[in-house]
């Protein structure tokens, strides 16, 4: 654990000990100790999901997180935004990579968490801060009165807790809170701020059925009727409530922390006032609750409890008649949730509430509540209402208990904060590839990548493979995620297939709105007669009612697709990264004129073999040969000077300026590659001439094609011979190669793959 992490925890120690007690402090203690015994699983699965959202929970205590974090992403699930939750001491910058948007909720910031946010910006994803309280500012703070009871170092101590959440809150995209007070002091830090209510969950609507049923069906069944045991338990236990209360009349305060004692201070002489005039009345206290002195004369009637399982809750609002929520008139408090009102709407009971806040917006004055203002008479008069006129006590109980069905649980309310987040969520996609070994079509992959993330777009790379470290292209990392142990919940706006083989996913995934298949060569002639691969890659050309779209890197490959499968396809030409494939000039008039072969032996179509047919045929005392292949090895009749086998992709370059001449005789090509980078770095090129490299290679202008063998031995031959040939190739070459810079073509990209963002 980081110290910066583990001080702030101490300080907290000491202020729960002081101030709530002992045994609140060992509760919580215990609670904290559970959480960080899940956090390996749970880091586990964080680390393992790929999924649209990740909540990061700063909080050790249960009410505020699931409120803010479990019922969040009830509502998100709802809505088919699938989300994974990890408290703060598990983050690790891995997980930047696999997901959308980021929620911290009521996290301070530490050095980690300043890092991850830094990560999660330059890769365009979103960062969100999730708060429910104005612990954001010590202007807001200093108006609670119980911090007053803190001494110097504890006050320090807190106010430096609350300066760190405010850092991060800075950093982040925007906020979502739970008030329309929260959000006005909010957008002083923070350009956007979204306000998604507390709701009730769908555990919280079935306990509290169950405690409305137990109330007021059970106790007044047939007791013979009752099916087995359990059902006479519940009864028995049921019917004892039930008497204990008949001619009774409860209010209940459930107070939550020791911070609302001035809360009930403020309606403490009214209370007395009604306890002393009706004799039938109970209270109900339930929370960290200081009973006032002036109260404990009618400790008879007043029933307590501290701190309980939320999911006992229901039963004991359920118990009494009114349930009280004061509030004293502040900034701070007006920014507080309705947490109360909802939690008593849900079994049917009235609210009586301070008529501030989030209790004025949501409750209905003598239709789903009771609104007061701030004095004694107010409170008196209403609780008094209520108690002389049942019926109106309990129809304004049920009128809540029907409005917070349709309006504040988590299914009904799932719509706002998904359709928000969908807003948000930068448009992202994904590349799949076979492979992360460097090759010509992965790095036309990467590129495109590369540029769409440049342009601002979540964009990164799904592999079929394992992952042991992300990409690089053009000296940009850019994020990889291995489906092999990855468990893929992320929904995409595109998805690109790049060989045959990845377009399964296009098929079986549900979550993408645009597929896309980048087809860079016929794959179909990668294998020999017999392979049944030759059909597999085949029939991902006659895809029908796929929604799949094609794009392509070369002029034929668009030709054949549009001739021979009836598939129209975008075209994005392939370039080249002219910074690192610059000139040097070769020196043709001392020593050896190298030649370089370049290509897979081991498969058939890029012809290595015949390659070596021409340089067994050249006079070896006047040229040195290199071979580079980065999977296939030299076959033992190869004759060669030097073999360069898997040299990284950023050494490449240097190996074309270290060599004269490139001789390359593959037969199948979609766009060849090593021709051009070889004219980009200055040197000569000998090529037998394929639809792949048509496009760009003018014979006897920046290269010189053969047919045979012998003619490919011939013109080697001439390039020794001939300066006045050498210059007019170079010179027309470099000018091919500055043509396909990659600066030029990069709107291309985006412009392409906009136009399937947006759907146009």
């Amino acid at each position: 654990m980081e110290l910066s992490t583990l001080k702030p925890l101490i300080e907290k120690s000491f202020y729960s000990i002081k101030h709530e007690g002992l045994s609140i402090f060992i509760k919580r203690t215990i609670r904290y100790i559970t959480k960080l015994d899940r956090n390996p699983k749970k880091n586990y699965e964080a680390s393992r999901v790929c999924a649209d959202v990740l909540f990061i929970s700063g909080c050790t205590l249960p009410h505020p997180v699931r409120y803010r974090v479990t019922h969040q992403r009830e509502q998100l699930n709802a809505s088919g935004i699938n989300s994974v939750e990890v408290f703060y001491e598990s983050l690790t910058l891995d997980m930047v990579k696999n997901y959308r948007v980021f929620i911290f909720f009521r996290c301070m910031n530490t050095p980690l968490i300043e890092n991850f946010v830094k990560l999660a910006k330059s890769n365009n994803k979103k960062v969100i801060f999730d708060i429910d309280d104005l612990i954001i500012d010590e202007k807001y703070t200093k108006t609670i009165k119980h911090l007053g009871t803190m001494d110097d170092y504890e006050r320090k101590a807190y106010d430096r807790h609350v300066n760190d959440i405010q850092k991060l809150l800075k950093q982040c995209d925007a906020a979502i809170t739970t008030t329309e007070g929260m959000a006005n002091e909010l957008k002083n830090y923070v350009p956007q701020v979204f306000i998604n209510r507390n709701v009730a969950s769908e555990e919280m609507l079935r306990l509290s059925t169950h405690a409305i049923y137990d109330r007021d069906e059970l106790p007044f069944m047939d007791y013979a009727s009752l099916e087995n045991n359990t059902h006479k338990e519940n009864y028995k236990k049921a019917k004892k409530e039930s008497d204990l209360r008949l001619g009774k009349f409860r209010i209940g305060y459930f107070s939550g922390s020791i911070t609302h004692n001035e809360d009930f201070d403020m309606i403490k002489s009214a209370i007395i006032r009604l306890m002393d005039e009706f004799s039938e009345i109970e209270l109900v206290l339930i929370g960290e609750l200081t009973l006032p002195e002036e109260l404990k004369a009618y400790s008879s009637r007043i029933i307590t409890n501290g701190f309980l399982d939320w999911k006992r809750l229901p039963w004991l609002v359920a118990s009494v008649d009114i349930n009280l929520a004061p509030l004293k008139q502040s900034i701070f408090n007006e920014a507080k949730s309705e947490n109360k009102w909802l939690e008593a709407a849900l079994v049917e009971v009235t609210t009586v509430a301070s008529n501030i806040g989030a209790f004025a917006k949501m409750m209905q004055h003598n239709v789903t509540g009771i609104l007061c203002e701030n004095n004694e008479d107010d409170w008196y008069n209403a609780i008094k209402n209520l108690l002389i006129d049942k019926n109106l006590c309990k129809e304004i109980g049920k009128n809540a208990y029907a409005y917070a069905l349709m309006n504040c649980s988590s299914i009904r309310t799932s719509r706002n904060i998904s359709g928000y987040l969908r807003n948000i969520m930068t448009p992202n996609i994904a590349f799949i590839l076979p492979t992360l070994q460097i090759s010509g079509g992965v790095l036309v992959a990467l590129k495109h990548c590369l540029t769409l993330k440049n342009a601002g777009f979540d964009a990164y790379i799904l592999s079929d493979d394992y992952v042991t470290e992300n990409p690089v292209c053009d000296g940009e990392e850019l994020f990889a995620i291995s489906k092999l142990d990855t468990s893929m919940h992320q929904s995409f706006d595109v998805c690109v297939a790049t060989l045959w083989s990845t377009t399964n996913f296009l098929l079986l995934y549900p979550h993408i709105k645009s597929k896309l298949y980048l087809v860079q060569n016929f794959e179909t002639n990668f294998y020999q007669y017999g392979d049944f691969n030759k059909m597999m890659a085949n029939a991902t050309y006659n895809y029908v009612n796929k929604r799949i779209n094609y794009i392509t890197i070369s002029k034929w490959c668009k030709s054949w697709l549009y001739d021979d499968y009836n598939k129209n396809s975008d075209f994005i030409p392939n370039g080249l990264d002219t910074k690192r494939f610059f000139p040097t000039k070769r020196d043709f008039a001392s020593g050896k004129i190298r030649i370089l072969v370049e290509g897979n032996s081991n498969d058939h179509y890029k012809n290595v073999d015949e390659s070596f047919h021409i340089i067994n045929k050249l006079d070896m005392e006047k040229y040195e040969v290199w071979y580079m292949s980065y999977f296939g090895k030299p076959k033992e009749w190869y004759k060669y000077n030097q073999f360069l086998h898997k040299v990284p992709y950023d050494k490449v370059p240097e190996v074309y300026r270290q060599c004269h001449i490139l001789l390359k005789s593959s037969l199948l090509e979609s766009f060849s590659y090593p021709p051009i980078e070889m004219m980009a770095t200055g040197g000569l090129v000998v090529c037998r001439p394929n639809e792949g490299n048509k496009e760009y290679l003018l014979d006897n202008q920046n290269c010189l094609l053969y047919n045979s063998v012998e003619q490919a031995v011939e013109q080697i031959n001439k390039l020794a011979k001939s300066v006045d040939l050498r210059t007019v190739l170079v010179q027309c070459g470099l000018e091919t190669a500055k043509m396909r810079s990659w600066q030029n073509i990069e709107p291309q990209i985006i412009e392409v793959y906009d136009r399937y963002i947006s759907g146009s």
